[in-house]
Formats: structure tokens, C-alpha cells, sequence
């Protein structure tokens, strides 16, 4: 891998600036040809110009419109017209023709033409996607771009030790596994890390509740198995127990202190949450989610305010240590009382991150309301110095799910919804949705106890999975199983029927993979063509969302694909004609890039429904 990565650096610095990239994504190809060109048509006033300002290729918003449409014209024209000369174009259109004329030979583009002021559309040749397809079926993957691989740590779920998780955790914990495998699937090196709340002042309330309410804790430990209800009886007593409450005060300092037997209790509480936590996970498919909570860094706070007092970033304010960071309020790295809070276990988290665990890129996956601790966390970090140039810190904050009142997901009685109760409802009415399609009279689907119940977990997962990664995850969505598990419409089930319907056809067909790789798609209809290069853009979708962090792009490339697939399907007869190889071949494809894109969202599909 690495020695790949090197031959192709080389290949790159030997044919210098403005070669044309003979791998990767289409728009990569597409772009490369255009750099090339501009580079011999105007050479003059590109200078030290990032390539970013004159450089402009994007795919078209209609396929009358072409492929892709370079946008470069304009700026080169009011460049070239600024730096004068006799031979200045009047127009960016003569600059779009300039351009057009020094666009090297090649097998990618088929036609070019001016349109409107000056932009550039481009018409792929037919002959380059059908050969560039078949690869995928042939391969088994689609052809990514060569990148410098990363490690990548992502930050992310985060739920407190002695609550169970609730619908407050389902975001950023599909959030962020979405990520984790996109990052994955793009060949980085990736560290899943659970930040749980398992230090602070609650746990000298919860250790001494423990303690008074289980006098003989030691030589029975109780079951708790009910967590919420221990958090909530410990509460009121808190609140309403004055000597309870000093009691508690103190229990803090004692477990700080490494008292054996407040970090027996507070053991006993980690080690239930972790159970707990294990079923939602389980549920949702999360693996190698490695906790490095908050008590991981508390032997490491104070070596890390001594480099922070020492580079002259702490100054003292009222007893607590602080350090400014462009903000109207300081982050506190040490309180007035000599304790830590969230600001020193974070300030210790980035430096653990980038300087030991050698990481590339940090990726912290929270609610939007942390968005301003975040920014003054990276930059405390740049200030520090342990965060350069090359180190990338990206904060994903996302919104809130509301119920049908437009305020938080709640139950009736207005608790909040424990998560692994939200997901088993999900699958309860995807099995019923299940049983009550196989009971219908014009039903063909048979299906065992032991599918359905398969078939009902993939789907009811999946949908709640789904329904949170389509929407652009800074926005508030309101939480519905009915509209979440419709047919049809942008949701999981419908992708998931699709897929189904999609590897039907391969089996009725009769014909292996090995007879289709090889073979061309036809590309001769229109919605043949426009199915072809939907799925040629796939990774460019996930390059995007790599850089963007947005997993709802993926969520609408799939919906389009099933979307441009149905409209083939109506179409184009596949079994029987004589095309048909070359039409399973579309199919075939379109089934291995759904089942890789569902799969980044953490959806597994079913081949038979």
C-alpha cells in the first residue's frame, strides 16, 4: 500500500504540473484535462494562483447541460483582462474557446461546447463509461483516487456511566460509525474512541448512595440492572437530604484520592453501564468502539497544565487556572477549587490524541451546543502548539430529535426514550409490516419465521439508521416509525426492497458473475447512460463527504440510484432480450455499489424480502 502510494507520487511530481490524472474519479480525469489545457492557453496570469481560483469543474445540474461544466472561463477572463496586453480576449466565451482548443487528446471527453457567457459543458464519451464500468463488475469495487492514508480518531457516542442511553445518544452514535466506515472504505486507519462520563461530582452521590442503601455492598453487591431508576433515587435524596449531600461532597474526594472502596462502587457502576451500553451497540452493529473516558486522562491533567503554565497560556483568575482563547470567557484548566472539569479533560484529550496517538485528524461528533467549548479546544491546542499545520480537528455537530410536538423525543409519560427501547419498537413494527405483506392473498414472498425476524432486525435498524443520516445532520428531525418504515419515498425500506428486487433479477437470469465480467454495459438508452454515470460519481460523492463530513450525501446518491434503476428497469427489458447480458451487467453493478453504500451507513441489506 504504501509502496503504491510512493510509485504514484512519483508519477505525479515526474509529469509535473497540469498532468492529466489517468486514474481515480471521473471528475478527477475530467479536471486533469482542463488544468492541462488552461495551463497552455493561459499561462501568463495563473502565477502563484492556487489552482482552487481558476480551476472550476463540477458536474451539471441536467444532462442537457452535458456531464460536467467547467466554470474557469470567467475568472481567467477578468484575470487576463486585469494584466492587459493587446491580445487580451474580449470575452470570457473566447476564453472557453482558447481553453477547448488546448485540451489534450484523450478517450474521456466526446464533445465540448460554449454555452451562456462563457461556460464550457462536457459530454463524456459513451465508449470511456462503458469501459470504466465494467471494471467495477470485473473488480468487485469501484475505482477510488490515490490519497495519503490517515489515522483517523473519531470521537463519538459518548454516553454517562450510571444512565442508560437514550435517543439523545442515537445521533452522534450513527453519525459517527457512518463516518468511522466511509473514512475506512477510503483505505485510513481509523480509532473509534467512547469518551464516556465516568469522573466527576455525580459519583460521589451515586458512591455514597451505593453505599448507605447497600450496607453490605462488599459481601453482596447488589444487582443494579435498572440504572435510570438508581440515578433517579440517588438524586432525590441528594436533593432533599442535606447530610446526604455533604456526605457526597466528600465521597468525591475520596474517590479521587483512590479510596479502595469508593473505586469498588464506582467500578461495580462502570461495569453495569458497559453492559448496558453493549445492547444498544450490539443492535446497531457498532465494533471496536474502544472507551477512553474521562477518568483516562485524570492522571494526565496536571502534566498538561504545567506545559500549558510554562508556554505562558494559563493565567490566574480568581483562583482558577484559565486560558483565553478569542472567546468572551476563558476554558477553565483548573477550577477555583483545584478541581478538573470538561475543559481540562478535553484540553488533555487533544493533546493525547494528536501527540500519542499520532493522529492525522481528529473527528468529535456532538450536539451543535458544544460547537464554541470545540473551537476554543483547537485552538488552545494550535496555541500549545501540539496541533500544526498537517493536523486536521473537525467538530460534527448535529441536532436534535423531536416527537410530534416539536420538542424532544419523549415517551408518553415524558421520560426520555431509552435507546435500546426506541430500537426494539423499530423492529416490532418492521416484523408486523413483514407479517402482514406475507399475509397478503397476492403475495409471492415466502418466508420463514426465523427470515422474518432477520429480515424485520436488518429493516427496523436500518430505518432508524436511515432516518436520522438523510437529513443534513445540523438540522432537528422529528422522530417517526410511521413515516420511516413507508415503501415508498426516501427511506430505508424502499432501498432495501429495491436491493431485493435488484438481486432477484440476477437469479432469475441464471447467469453466474463470471459470464458478465468482461462484458460492457450498454449505454445506448437514455436512462441506460444516465444509470451508468449516476454510479461512476459515487466516489466522488464519498470524497466529499470525507472532506464535508456529511453522511446525508450518501443517503441521497443511494435514493437517485434506485430512483435512475427503477427508471431502467421500466425501460429497458433486461431477461429474454438481446441485450440482456449487457443490462445484468448494469444490474449486477447496481447491487454491489447500494449494498457498499447502504453498508457505510451501517444499513445491511437483504437479498431476499
Amino acid at each position: 500500500d504504501k509502496l503504491q502510494l510512493a510509485l504514484n507520487d512519483v508519477k505525479r511530481r515526474a509529469a509535473g504540473p497540469g498532468a492529466v490524472a489517468e486514474e481515480g474519479t471521473l471528475i478527477a480525469r475530467v479536471s486533469g484535462l482542463f488544468e492541462a489545457a488552461i495551463r497552455k492557453a493561459c499561462p501568463s496570469v495563473l502565477g502563484g494562483l492556487d489552482k482552487e481560483k481558476w480551476l472550476l469543474v463540477a458536474a451539471t445540474s441536467s444532462s442537457k447541460f452535458g456531464d460536467y461544466q467547467c466554470n474557469s472561463p470567467m475568472s481567467l477572463h477578468k484575470l487576463l483582462k486585469e494584466a492587459g496586453g493587446a491580445d487580451a480576449p474580449k470575452a470570457p466565451r473566447d476564453v472557453a474557446n482558447k481553453i477547448i482548443s488546448c485540451i489534450p487528446p484523450n478517450k474521456v471527453i466526446a464533445k465540448t461546447e460554449v454555452a451562456g457567457p462563457g461556460f464550457i459543458n462536457v459530454y463524456l464519451s459513451h465508449e470511456f463509461l462503458a469501459a470504466m464500468f465494467s471494471q467495477i463488475l470485473a473488480t468487485g469495487q469501484l475505482e477510488l483516487p490515490p490519497i495519503q492514508k490517515q489515522k483517523i480518531v473519531v470521537d463519538f457516542s459518548s454516553p454517562n456511566i450510571a444512565k442508560e442511553m437514550h435517543v439523545g445518544h442515537l445521533r452522534s452514535t450513527i453519525i459517527g460509525e457512518c463516518l468511522c466506515r466511509t473514512f475506512e472504505y477510503f483505505g485510513h486507519t481509523v480509532e473509534r474512541i467512547n469518551h464516556v462520563g465516568d469522573w466527576g461530582t455525580q459519583f460521589g452521590m451515586l458512591i455514597n448512595h451505593l453505599r448507605t442503601a447497600y450496607p453490605d455492598f462488599n459481601e453482596r453487591p447488589p444487582n443494579i440492572t435498572d440504572l435510570t431508576g438508581f440515578y433517579k433515587q440517588a438524586k432525590v435524596r441528594f436533593d432533599e437530604d442535606e447530610a446526604f449531600k455533604k456526605a457526597s461532597q466528600l465521597s468525591v474526594v475520596t474517590l479521587q484520592a483512590g479510596d479502595p472502596f469508593s473505586l469498588k462502587c464506582w467500578q461495580t457502576l462502570c461495569d453495569v453501564s458497559r453492559l448496558q451500553f453493549k445492547l444498544v451497540y450490539d443492535r446497531l452493529e457498532i465494533r471496536g468502539l474502544v472507551e477512553q473516558g474521562e477518568s483516562f486522562y485524570n492522571s494526565r491533567i496536571p502534566g498538561v497544565v504545567q506545559e500549558l503554565e510554562q508556554k505562558k497560556l494559563i493565567e490566574d483568575s480568581s483562583g482558577a487556572k484559565v486560558v483565553w482563547c478569542g472567546k468572551p470567557y476563558p476554558l477553565m484548566a483548573v477550577k477555583s477549587d483545584g478541581g478538573y472539569g470538561y475543559d481540562s479533560t478535553d484540553l488533555a484529550a487533544v493533546q493525547y490524541r494528536v501527540l500519542e496517538m499520532k493522529a492525522d485528524r481528529v473527528v468529535y461528533v456532538t450536539d451543535a451546543g458544544q460547537g464554541e467549548h470545540f473551537e476554543m479546544i483547537f485552538e488552545a491546542g494550535k496555541k500549545a502548539g501540539w496541533v500544526g499545520e498537517k493536523t486536521r480537528l473537525d467538530h460534527v455537530p448535529f441536532g436534535l430529535v423531536l416527537g410530534d410536538d416539536k420538542k424532544k423525543f419523549k415517551t408518553r409519560s415524558g421520560e426520555v426514550t431509552k435507546l435500546v427501547d426506541l430500537l426494539d419498537e423499530a423492529v416490532l413494527r418492521a416484523r408486523k409490516q413483514l407479517e402482514e405483506r406475507m399475509n397478503n392473498e397476492n403475495s409471492t414472498s415466502k418466508m420463514t419465521a426465523d427470515e422474518i425476524q432477520e429480515a424485520a432486525s436488518r429493516i427496523g435498524y436500518g430505518c432508524v439508521k436511515y432516518c436520522d443520516l438523510r437529513q443534513h445532520r445540523i438540522t432537528d428531525y422529528v422522530f417517526s416509525y410511521d413515516k420511516m418504515l413507508q415503501l415508498n419515498g426516501n427511506t430505508a425500506v424502499y432501498l432495501m426492497y429495491s436491493y431485493a428486487r435488484i438481486a432477484s433479477i440476477g437469479r432469475k437470469a441464471g447467469v453466474s458473475q463470471d459470464v458478465l465480467k468482461g462484458v460492457l454495459p450498454s449505454v445506448g438508452h437514455p436512462k441506460e447512460l444516465a444509470l451508468v454515470l449516476h454510479i461512476l460519481k459515487f466516489p466522488e460523492v464519498i470524497e466529499r463527504v470525507i472532506d464535508l463530513l456529511l453522511p446525508h450525501l450518501i443517503c441521497e446518491f443511494l435514493y437517485d440510484l434506485a430512483e435512475k434503476y427503477n427508471d431502467f428497469y421500466k425501460d429497458c427489458k433486461v431477461i429474454g432480450d438481446p441485450q440482456q447480458n449487457n443490462r445484468l451487467v448494469i444490474c449486477e453493478t447496481v447491487a454491489i455499489v447500494m449494498h457498499k453504500g447502504l453498508s457505510l451507513l451501517g444499513i445491511t441489506p437483504i437479498d431476499k424480502i
